[in-house]
């Protein structure tokens, strides 16, 4: 059973930072593509970051660009997001995700198999 589990969110002042981790178990992680979405009360769940596992090229939303970073850990098959910079517009629940078969279409939810339960992050002015 593959299971993804988040952590690392909290509370943090505007101008801070956090580190969001996902845990992937159950599968061996290999040519996966793993994304960062977050969502907000009456909004669409929106792609922050994504990248292939064995590497290639990352991908950011704009609104993240050089404030946010993407890497993971092979040997403990974890995902990280690294959040520098934090804005009150960064306020939502984070999710990771994981696309067992490559699309192309990294920016669709329903494009990603598996997802975790989410951790909340909140941003103070």
């Amino acid at each position: 059973q593959v299971q993804l589990v988040e952590s690392g969110g909290g509370l943090v002042q505007a101008g801070g930072s956090l580190r969001l981790s996902c845990v992937v178990s159950g599968r061996t992680i290999r040519s996966d593509f793993m994304g960062w979405f977050r969502q907000v009360p009456g909004k669409e769940r929106e792609l922050v970051a994504a990248r292939g596992w064995t590497g290639g090229g990352t991908y950011y939303a704009d609104s993240v660009q050089g404030r946010f970073s993407v890497s993971r850990d092979n040997a403990q098959n974890i995902l990280y997001l690294q959040m520098n910079s934090l804005l009150p517009g960064d306020t939502a629940v984070y999710f990771c995700a994981l696309m067992t078969r490559w699309t192309g279409r990294y920016t669709i939810p329903a494009e990603y198999t598996y997802w975790g339960q989410g951790t909340q992050v909140t941003v103070s002015s």
